[in-house]
């Protein structure tokens, strides 16, 4: 059974990006803020594998959330090459933190790392903002 993350004080809602879907703040977010965890169903790096899919996160020690899920917000979060939120793995959770202080209306993102990258992204071209705006 999935793991039901906690509430956090900040309002954030999917609509459509540059990359497709993402996640934007309604209200000021300050630097070093929990803003929403990244949620699913735990499975094996076996099981993992066989699902195949881009919600997938390592946690680590053969562990993988499968955040599929269309409750999960936090896979709405896109890839950027200069991330304004970054991810902390604790035990079997991922929390997305503010990196900086986000205006209002700003969207969130962090970087996948490489190995997601070189697999995902870099195939079709990055579409972060900044290798759009360049």
């Amino acid at each position: 059974m999935a793991y039901m993350p906690r509430k956090t004080a900040f309002t954030v809602v999917p609509r459509k990006s540059a990359a497709g879907l993402g996640v934007f703040t309604n209200v000021a977010i300050p630097k070093r803020r929990f803003i929403i965890e990244y949620w699913g169903d735990i499975v094996t790096e076996d099981q993992a594998n066989r699902i195949a899919g881009k919600y997938l996160f390592e946690i680590g020690n053969g562990k993988t959330i499968n955040g599929t899920t269309r409750k999960n917000i936090a896979r709405y979060i896109n890839h950027s090459c200069r991330p304004n939120c970054e991810v902390e793995v604790k035990g079997n959770k991922v929390f997305v933190f503010s990196k900086r202080a986000i205006k209002p209306g700003e969207e969130l993102c962090y970087n996948y790392g490489r190995e997601y990258f070189t697999h995902f992204i870099k195939p079709h071209g990055c579409r972060c903002a900044k290798h759009t705006s360049a």
